[in-house]
């Protein structure tokens, strides 16, 4: 379950952070006063009074809190399937919405093939849930980066496309319960 609104906070240390829609990074800093208004795919979404910002967790000292599990948790263990690519991309979250990018229906297709060097190379093609999203670059270097951080696999492509359209009828019927549309 995420956290949600724990706050104020007042930032311990200057710390980066995305801007959420636009997407491009910022420094907050030290003493700016913060809201969590959720955490979930080892980020903090704050709220502050110059809007809404995503803090990587690996800056929760800055929070005062500690490191979300998601981001101290070690990569699976085990053979890499299809199953660990799928449970790997629940763990990516769009900062405004508290439901997992697969859930949300954002994931269009995965690839597990081989790599160039012996290893695996993951293909993921996703979109938003709207076309303006800044956010896209960062969720997709989010999926990036813990693909890559799996046992086996050597490289990992995670493409923005946009066809089809997102629409909320391609929300999961677990996704649709958390957000309480059925």
């Amino acid at each position: 379950m995420p956290e949600v609104s724990r706050g104020p906070i007042t930032l311990s240390q200057d710390c980066h952070a995305t801007a959420i829609p636009a997407g491009h990074g910022t420094t907050l800093p030290k003493g700016t006063s913060v809201t969590i208004t959720q955490t979930l795919g080892g980020s903090f979404t704050v709220a502050t009074p110059a809007g809404l910002f995503r803090i990587d967790g690996r800056h929760a000292s800055a929070l005062g809190m500690p490191m979300p599990e998601e981001t101290a948790a070690p990569p699976p263990s085990g053979p890499l399937t299809e199953a660990v690519i799928w449970d790997t991309l629940k763990t990516c979250f769009d900062p405004e919405i508290p439901v997992n990018i697969v859930d949300l229906g954002l994931i269009y297709d995965m690839r597990l093939c081989e790599g160039p060097r012996g290893g695996k190379r993951v293909d993921v093609k996703m979109t938003l849930t709207a076309p303006g999203c800044g956010m896209g670059p960062s969720i997709a270097a989010d999926a990036q980066r813990k693909l890559v951080a799996l046992p086996g696999v050597e490289e990992a492509n995670v493409e923005i496309v946009w066809d089809p359209r997102w629409n909320p009828s391609m929300i999961s019927p677990d996704g649709r319960k958390r957000l309480g549309i059925e």
